[in-house]
């Protein structure tokens, strides 16, 4: 079956060359962009509950651009101000770049990962003397702690932001030919607001294994999966397969 529109369970890019415009564009497919979920930050009250104090800190690992905002958020309402021997261990260069919205590289001491977490355990191995402290949300990946804890550090996780399901109402009589989703909470989205969801002929997208196998879990038939070595990107990974599909008589 041909694709001519697709719905992509995140914010629209704000970045006007997206590839997701690019898609649009080259491949005359319709994309509508809907947050399933989002964020809601927790306040100055919810994180002491935690047992946090930030001046007790060196050094702040931080694993998303809503990890930053968070942070600086918080730091602002408690009126900490954050020094500039602040070590920042961050897990992507994207993070990294973001970050550059609340400090000035050259005057700061950070510290970037590859991609994956993992990658930034070598890093905060160096500096073992450092307190640690990770502002999460409260979807955090076991295989993180496990991995600060293997390094016998000093460092606390404290949840600074919550994910929240949206309210999808509106779809519940729209359909695509594709859904993309990103993450096991997005799936989780769907079948909170729609609990009969059947899937029938569309197609399902999906961005990681662990949001594979909550698909899989919850009945759903993946079509389309990324990373892999030729599609590492879902755009990518999109556009091979409507290619392959519309080709078709």
């Amino acid at each position: 079956m041909k694709v001519k529109t697709i719905l992509v369970s995140q914010p629209e890019p704000k970045a006007e060359n997206s590839p997701y415009f690019d898609l649009i564009d080259n491949q005359r497919v319709k994309i509508d962009f809907v947050p399933f979920i989002h964020v809601e930050g927790l306040n100055s009250k919810e994180i002491r509950v935690q047992k946090i104090d930030l001046h007790n800190y060196s050094a702040i690992i931080l694993t998303s651009r809503n990890a930053v905002d968070h942070y600086f958020r918080v730091a602002e309402e408690m009126r900490f101000k954050v020094p500039d021997t602040m070590k920042y261990f961050c897990q992507s260069e994207a993070v990294a770049y973001y970050l550059q919205k609340y400090v000035v590289f050259r005057k700061r001491k950070i510290y970037v990962g590859k991609r994956l977490f993992k990658d930034l355990i070598p890093l905060i191995k160096k500096y073992k003397d450092e307190s640690f402290l990770l502002p999460s949300s409260d979807k955090l990946k076991p295989s993180v702690p496990a991995l600060l804890d293997e390094l016998k550090i000093k460092w606390k996780q404290a949840t600074f932001y919550r994910t929240v399901i949206s309210d999808l109402s509106e779809l519940e009589n729209v359909f695509y030919d594709i859904l993309v989703f990103f993450s096991p909470s997005g799936i989780d989205s769907l079948f909170h607001n729609f609990p009969n969801y059947k899937q029938n002929d569309t197609r399902i997208a999906v961005f990681g294994d662990t949001t594979v196998k909550a698909a899989e879990n919850k009945g759903l038939r993946v079509d389309i999966a990324a990373p892999k070595p030729k599609t590492p990107s879902m755009t990518m990974a999109l556009e091979k397969y409507i290619r392959e599909a519309n080709s078709k008589k």
